[in-house]
């Protein structure tokens, strides 16, 4: 499928690789189908949700754990079973990004991540029920750190 894209021009992307949101994401709940796009020379820990059906709509998006190594993020039984999994540790996470200038200045939302089950495509976004994690961490808060993803 040829993909218009916000940040990455035209590309190829296979239908099957197409992440389903079956909920949408908050504020976007008609939006359906994204595809998770890396960004070149980011290791994997800065990513683009691009949306299938609208070219301009796309939103940054960090691995939480290469901020966060001890980022414990727990679903609900409602949303596991939405994913099609029994335990949190089976899906991948990302977090949204709002990106600033300076980049420093810029925010990820460690409450609401996207939890995704990379088997079956499924995707939802969540709000997590700890106060642990809030909605505005700025990235000048992790400095420098790094950490494996389970993803």
């Amino acid at each position: 499928m040829l993909l218009q894209t916000k940040y990455f021009g035209q590309l190829d992307c296979p239908a099957e690789q197409a992440l389903h949101f079956p909920k949408g994401l908050f504020g976007f709940e008609e939006e359906k189908e994204f595809y998770l796009l890396p960004f070149e020379g980011s290791g994997g820990s800065l990513l683009c949700f691009q949306s299938a059906a609208t070219p301009q709509l796309a939103f940054v998006a960090m691995n939480p754990f290469h901020l966060k190594p001890d980022y414990t993020p727990v679903l609900a039984g409602d949303e596991l079973h939405m994913l099609g999994v029994e335990r949190s540790e089976d899906l991948c996470f990302y977090t949204l990004c709002v990106v600033r200038n300076p980049v420093a200045d810029s925010t990820v939302n460690l409450r609401c991540p996207v939890a995704v089950n990379d088997h079956t495509h499924q995707a939802l976004q969540v709000i997590l029920e700890t106060e642990e994690y809030q909605m505005h961490h700025p990235l000048s808060e992790f400095g420098n750190r790094g950490g494996e993803a389970p993803c």
